[in-house]
């Protein structure tokens, strides 16, 4: 309110400054002296007002003037003339400007120049505009603090990572109720670092600890640490630190501290020494001379392996807390968790969908959740029921249907026997995914998927899994082989080569699956600006060796899946028809075609078919329609035609 008040005062001086400066008569007309003259010699002119060399004044007919008269002339003379024409001439002293104009001219710039340097000064000292958002708010932190009453997420909205929850609930305990480990001379770890894959729940876990301890709870990232100017990222550590001891107990959480932990050392430029100011920073807050008690760090990062040695010591990041993909019941939990904001059909459940999505994170089953709402809700349905999971499912696992791209016949039948040529070798090769789905409809950048589901989880894989693998992902270019020869070989299998050619190089060079023996020869190198790469120091006999080893492997897959798709050549000419006829088939068709049935019929193949063909006719109709007028319009113009003839019959009959 004072601000404006200011303000308003400031523009009224302004102004009144501005019109002091009008003259009463600044509506004059101006003349030139020449014609002024003229005038009064013509007796033109009534009254003169005479002010220095300014000349105003009154003509006869009423309108007024102005004009300026020279230095060099005589202003007796032109006074005398004017008077003995009859005109009353006033004299006036030339007007001077006020004492205050004078001040208020001759201040105005220092005032201009004090205002803004006092603006800066206080945008400086966090005053108007200093505060977070503000131009100089370079050294202020962007942590948002939200108090216990925001936060409303416990660990009952926490599913699937029940080892995690365990490890964090000291925390929990400590933040409600400190003295009970202060007495015992026991103390509660300073920061916890939470590893694990992306979408895992890593801040979700850290919310619902605050929530559960009801205590305040800093939220930052580490990218905003670090900006252009040098030093504020060390002065945005210390001011959140600052703010968090006035809200101790209290918990602070650094998303992606990967940005800012990195590893000292590695790379170059100012950029990167400011990274590390801001994580010497870091390093001194957490644990330096000065105790912060009450205050608990939690980090989370997919990066463990980059963050510097000193961040996660003890007494700095003294637990690490793995917060990994949910096992089959982890992710029923988690479904069952976002399934209560969705009305769920009576087919729906949760432990069938689980099992349908290994390598599923938490984040990957909201999506899956939400995107089964939404292809509901397209179909105007009031619920969400089992098959919309199962598209839903499809779709994020093999992509969006491309149902607008246009295949002739020859790539549909190419891609057939493609796609059949994968299931076929993967359904009998040992250990091996079930097959779960086979298309040729395209998705995302893939003419054709083949899809195989394990069925349970797995965390390791045998030699004889990944040499059926390798026999899967050929199976594919051998069908077209054998179908289309080796001139009609397409480009289709580039990927599938690449997969084939990573897993028998890594056989041999990673987990020593081959006959030179259990030998790495590859590892992993630090690379230019903390970058991994793989490195190899072997000799170049040895490398001879390991290439020749891993061609043995290739050809030994290559043969063996041959073998598969020619004694079984008729069941890939069935399933090439039966994707010939529906585009999709899942592991009920699959079945039937390897046991020598006729394949059934998709479910809800009838219903697409009746609703294809409804479409069609609606199609149709306009152009029968047309049609039809078309063949009447002739008939119509024959029949009038007709009519007219026989009526000039009957004239003329009368006439005669």
């Amino acid at each position: 309110m004072a601000k404006n008040l200011i303000l308003w005062v400031i523009i009224a001086v302004v102004l009144i400054a501005v019109f002091n400066n009008f003259d009463m008569s600044s509506s004059a007309e101006p003349v030139s002296y020449s014609r002024f003259v003229q005038q009064v010699e013509q007796d033109q002119v009534r009254s003169v007002t005479y002010s220095g060399l300014d000349i105003t004044g009154e003509m006869r007919d009423g309108t007024y003037f102005s004009t300026v008269r020279p230095d060099y002339s005589d202003p007796n003379v032109l006074i005398d003339e004017m008077i003995a024409h009859g005109v009353d001439v006033a004299v006036q002293p030339p007007e001077q400007p006020s004492i205050w104009t004078q001040l208020f001219v001759a201040a105005f710039p220092i005032l201009i120049i004090l205002g803004v340097f006092m603006f800066f000064m206080r945008q400086m000292q966090g005053g108007a505009g200093g505060g977070k958002g503000g131009p100089m708010s370079f050294g202020k932190s962007k942590a948002r603090l939200l108090s216990e009453d925001q936060i409303n997420t416990t660990f009952k909205d926490v599913a699937g990572v029940d080892e995690a929850k365990e490890d964090v609930q000291e925390l929990v305990d400590f933040l409600r109720d400190p003295g009970k480990y202060q007495r015992l001379g026991g103390k509660i770890p300073r920061g916890v670092l939470m590893v694990g894959q992306p979408g895992t729940g890593k801040t979700l876990l850290a919310k619902a600890i605050a929530g559960e301890a009801k205590v305040p709870f800093f939220s930052i990232s580490g990218s905003d640490f670090v900006e252009m100017f040098v030093g504020v990222g060390a002065s945005r550590v210390r001011d959140m630190f600052e703010q968090a001891k006035k809200q101790a107990p209290c918990i602070i959480f650094i998303d992606e501290i990967d940005a800012v932990g990195r590893s000292r050392g590695v790379g170059i430029g100012g950029g990167n020494d400011e990274r590390e100011q801001t994580l010497n920073q870091l390093l001194v807050e957490m644990d330096g001379f000065e105790v912060n008690d009450g205050i608990i760090v939690i980090a989370a990062t997919n990066r463990p392996d980059v963050l510097d040695p000193a961040l996660k010591r003890p007494g700095r990041f003294d637990r690490e807390v793995v917060v990994g993909l949910p096992d089959v019941r982890g992710r029923e939990q988690i479904l069952k968790v976002h399934m209560r904001k969705v009305p769920i059909a009576d087919d729906v459940d949760a432990s069938i969908v689980a099992r349908g999505t290994p390598g599923f994170s938490g984040a990957d089953l909201a999506n899956l959740v939400n995107e089964a709402a939404l292809f509901s809700a397209r179909l105007n349905k009031r619920v969400v029921t089992m098959e919309e999971f199962d598209r839903a499912k499809d779709k994020i696992m093999m992509g969006a249907e491309r149902k607008t791209m246009v295949m002739s016949e020859k790539e549909k039948v190419n891609t057939a026997y493609h796609e059949a040529g994968h299931a076929i070798v993967g359904r009998l090769v040992p250990d091996h995914d079930p097959v779960y789905k086979v298309s040729i409809i395209p998705r995302g950048r893939a003419l054709g998927v083949t899809m195989f589901l394990p069925e349970e989880d797995r965390y390791s894989v045998s030699k004889r899994g990944l040499e059926s693998q390798i026999c899967g992902l050929y199976g594919g270019r051998i069908a077209e082989d054998m179908t289309l020869g080796g001139a009609g070989v397409t480009t289709g299998a580039s990927n599938d080569i690449e997969r084939a050619t990573a897993i028998a190089r890594n056989m041999v060079t990673k987990w020593g699956l081959s006959e030179l023996g259990p030998q790495q020869f590859e590892e992993e190198q630090q690379g230019y600006l903390g970058s991994q790469s793989s490195g190899s120091k072997v000799s170049g006999k040895t490398a001879e060796m390991v290439d020749e080893e891993i061609k043995k492997i290739l050809d030994k897959c290559y043969k063996e899946a041959y073998r598969i798709l020619e004694e079984n050549r008729d069941k890939l000419e069935a399933m090439k028809d039966a994707l010939m006829e529906y585009e999709t088939i899942d592991v009920n068709q699959i079945e039937d075609i390897m046991t020598g049935l006729t394949p059934r019929k998709p479910r809800g193949w009838d219903d697409r078919q009746s609703a294809a063909e409804a479409a069609a006719s609606e199609k149709d109709e306009p152009a029968e329609k047309e049609a039809a007028v078309a063949k009447e319009a002739p008939a119509e113009e024959k029949a009038q035609g007709d009519s007219a003839a026989e009526s000039q019959e009957q004239d003329r009959s009368s006439k005669e």
